[in-house]
């Protein structure tokens, strides 16, 4: 998996691991894959804003990370640190959404983020043109709802996190339950975890379904979870009122 420099930190090798990724479509020389890499570079952009819900930028990020050629950036308002909605992760974002002028995909995620994202029309206008560019533009749980606020979800059924269903007939567009949602380019996933769904279909669409097939497998995304309860289909009321009560 890696090696450990010289404070301890775990260093992974990431060309080896695209490496093995590459090998799941055709057996390649090193120097080949980098000609490959090359020709199918692209750019993912995830904008951060304080309270992001961590697994949905993360989760995402875990996965289009590792696409061949793909170079995913975090971006912000103002470069330094961005905390989570729990306030005890902060990630350091180095650049400005304002600098990028474009990109292959877009990815917003929720959590309370999205009330600052809704309410500032020069980041909305950004969403925008952005999109114009776009191969995919992307949004996980309520990260749909700043879509949905830059025009973008008008007439089209979408998904959002389900505790915030309600909000999206304000932007035009019609809920549904479903895990991820595709037109065209515009891909909507439920809440949290399933941006990781999410993500992966973008990765096959850039690339090819042995290829996203590989990354699944890489990251052993594989999920058993202990309970059934995980949709509101699902869980009994008790535990729907629970849950709302989480935050």
């Amino acid at each position: 998996m890696g090696r450990r420099d010289s404070a301890g930190r775990v260093v992974v090798h990431r060309i080896a691991v695209h490496r093995i990724v590459v090998s799941a479509i055709r057996p390649i020389g090193l120097d080949q894959w980098v000609c490959v890499a090359t020709l199918r570079r692209m750019d993912i952009v995830i904008p951060l804003f304080d309270q992001f819900e961590p697994l949905d930028a993360i989760g995402p990020y875990e996965i289009l990370a590792y696409v061949p050629g793909a170079t995913v950036r975090f971006v912000t308002a103002e470069p330094g640190p961005v905390r989570d909605t729990f306030g005890s992760l902060p990630v350091h974002v180095a650049t400005r959404y304002s600098e990028v002028e474009r990109c292959d995909v877009l990815l917003i995620p929720g959590g309370g983020s999205f009330l600052a994202m809704v309410d500032d029309p020069e980041f909305l206008d950004w969403v925008r043109r952005m999109h114009a560019g776009t191969r995919f533009t992307t949004s996980v749980c309520t990260g749909s709802l700043v879509l949905g606020a830059a025009g973008l979800l008008d007439g089209l059924t979408a998904t959002t996190h389900w505790d915030a269903a309600g909000e999206l007939a304000a932007y035009g567009a019609t809920y549904t339950a479903d895990r991820v949602v595709r037109h065209d380019r515009v891909i909507t996933s439920a809440g949290v975890s399933s941006g990781i769904d999410m993500a992966v279909r973008p990765a096959a669409l850039l690339t090819d379904e042995v290829t996203a097939q590989a990354i699944q497998l890489y990251t052993e995304y594989d999920p058993e979870p202990p309970f059934d309860t995980g949709s509101v289909a699902k869980a009994p009321a008790e535990v729907i009122e629970r849950a709302r009560t989480l935050r």
